[in-house]
């Protein structure tokens, strides 16, 4: 009998193998899903460069901006000193670089997969897979092996396969459970039979179509079956460590108290030896990750899933499922003005520049790193839209933008520069007069006449802004320059502008220096 449940489906099987792929080769959001991925994947830590590169790339996205400071100002990481952490810098630096990695591979993850017409059973597998990267994470910080920390990327990318045929062929993923559920094979055998290839060897291809660097797609096999011996080397450990994570993540979605099950025994004897975990190792491991699984839940306003032993069943063999993720875009709405800057604007300028502060205090930051942190503080306390700062580059004879965050930074970037030569136009003059600047209405007649061409072309919508002219020693160096498509009647109240005044200080006190 089971002979001929294997043949029925296997010959319509890797059809839907095949569509899937072709579906992660060729739909432009799958496509742009893959680039991301690989992009974040091969960020290295090897130098600064990796950090601001991170850095940059959470900037890019409002969305993911919110998430990693939401995350970083939860109980669970929240800083001794209470105050809010308000800079993705910041969060960088107090969660660390390989946390807020796996994070933004995660929210990826729940972007683009989240919103499937089958959503609940799609939430399931993403809950399986943010636990899994979470225990992958909390084992890597107790591994001797180098570059230990990519095991918590490889358990995230371990359980992709139910994730995609959940969202993208969900008749087949249903057949999957349902055939598991019997007993009478295992999840890797139901979808062979389905799919006429295992779960793992899928998520293997879609990685392999995306780039992703071999030893983290190497990791998605199946350790043997039984005991497993201590691993020889990172590859067999990463291996062993993305299976054991998605063990985990199974058993914690279905018991309330995952410790007193036989499946934890279990686990114990097949794993504890190769990894070094016990019962009461294993009992900690489950603590700490519901802790860290519920910032992360709260990060991205996603509530945890009812234990199946504490909920019905939507089907035989089915997890329980997700409430329907929203994101809270009326309440970051709410603590906005109409121009989009924040309301609590004090707060986070007074946050970002203690950090510069004590940045340069330690004497080890570099001009690069003041001058990124605190035009990353201004971007975000001030809702702009696009930041810059724009040095004097006596080589090509001009002022031109060097860091930039926001809509089409890149872009904007390069096309925000301008002679050395003075003109009777506003940003020449403002740092002329040394004149800190904050314009409420772009548009006004008065003001459009001193701005220049350049400017009015490359951004043509915008409607208020502000210029920080940088002076050192009555040499004009640059300035800081931030915009909005909104005009901003609510303008700058002294206690704001002492401290924007404050941070402008840090970025001439490092020129000087």
């Amino acid at each position: 009998m089971a002979e001929g449940i294997h043949k029925e489906p296997a010959g319509g099987a890797r059809d839907v193998r095949g569509k899937l792929l072709a579906k992660v080769s060729g739909d432009d959001e799958m496509f742009a899903l893959g680039s991301s991925v690989a992009r974040v994947v091969q960020m290295a830590t090897s130098d600064d460069q990796g950090t601001h590169d991170l850095a940059y790339y959470v900037l890019s996205d409002v969305a993911l901006t919110q998430r990693i400071l939401r995350l970083s100002n939860t109980v669970t990481y929240r800083t001794a000193s209470g105050l809010p952490v308000t800079t993705v810098s910041r969060a960088i630096s107090l969660l660390g670089f390989d946390t807020v990695k796996t994070a933004a591979l995660a929210m990826m993850l729940v972007d683009a997969l989240g919103a499937s017409a089958h959503a609940n059973s799609v939430r399931v597998e993403l809950e399986a897979s943010l636990c899994a990267s979470l225990v992958g994470r909390e084992l890597a910080k107790k591994s001797h092996f180098q570059g230990a920390e990519e095991a918590a990327i490889a358990a995230l990318f371990k359980n992709l396969g139910p994730l995609l045929v959940a969202s993208h062929a969900h008749d087949s993923y249903r057949e999957i459970n349902k055939l598991a559920a019997t007993g009478k094979h295992t999840l890797g055998q139901a979808a062979q039979m389905v799919l006429g290839c295992s779960y793992d060897a899928l998520s293997e291809a879609v990685l392999g179509e995306w780039q992703i660097p071999d030893v983290i797609v190497r990791a998605l096999t199946a350790p043997p079956s039984g005991v497993l011996k201590v691993p020889a080397n990172r590859g067999d450990w990463m291996r062993q460590v993305a299976a054991f994570g998605l063990d985990v993540a199974r058993l914690v979605a279905r018991a309330a108290e995952p410790g007193e099950t036989p499946e934890a025994q279990a686990l114990v004897a097949r794993y504890g030896q190769a990894l070094g975990i016990g019962r009461g190792e294993l009992e900690g491991l489950f603590a700490t990750v519901r802790g860290e699984m519920d910032s992360l839940l709260e990060s991205m306003n996603m509530s945890r899933a009812p234990k199946a032993d504490e909920a019905a069943h939507d089907a035989p063999g089915l997890p329980s499922v997700l409430q329907q993720a929203t994101l809270d875009d009326g309440g970051e709405q709410e603590g906005r003005h109409a121009s989009g800057k924040p309301k609590n604007a004090r707060e986070q300028l007074l946050s970002g520049l203690q950090d510069v502060t004590q940045m340069r205090a330690a004497g080890k930051a570099k001009v690069n790193d003041v001058i990124f942190a605190v035009l990353e503080t201004l971007y975000l306390s001030m809702g702009f839209r696009f930041a810059t700062v724009v040095l004097k580059d006596l080589r090509q004879g001009q002022y031109r933008a060097r860091v930039s965050f926001g809509e089409e930074h890149a872009a904007r970037q390069a096309g925000f520069a301008f002679p050395l030569e003075s003109r009777r136009e506003l940003f020449h003059l403002a740092m002329e007069n040394d004149a800190d600047l904050m314009i409420a209405d772009a548009a006004s007649p008065k003001i459009r006449e001193l701005l220049p061409s350049w400017h009015r072309a490359l951004l043509p919508d915008a409607r208020s802004f502000i210029v920080l002219p940088l002076v050192v020693n009555k040499v004009q160096v640059g300035l800081f320059y931030g915009d909005r498509t909104r005009t901003a009647p609510e303008g700058v109240p002294p206690d704001e502008t002492a401290l924007i005044k404050a941070l402008k200080s840090q970025v001439l006190a490092a020129l000087g220096s």
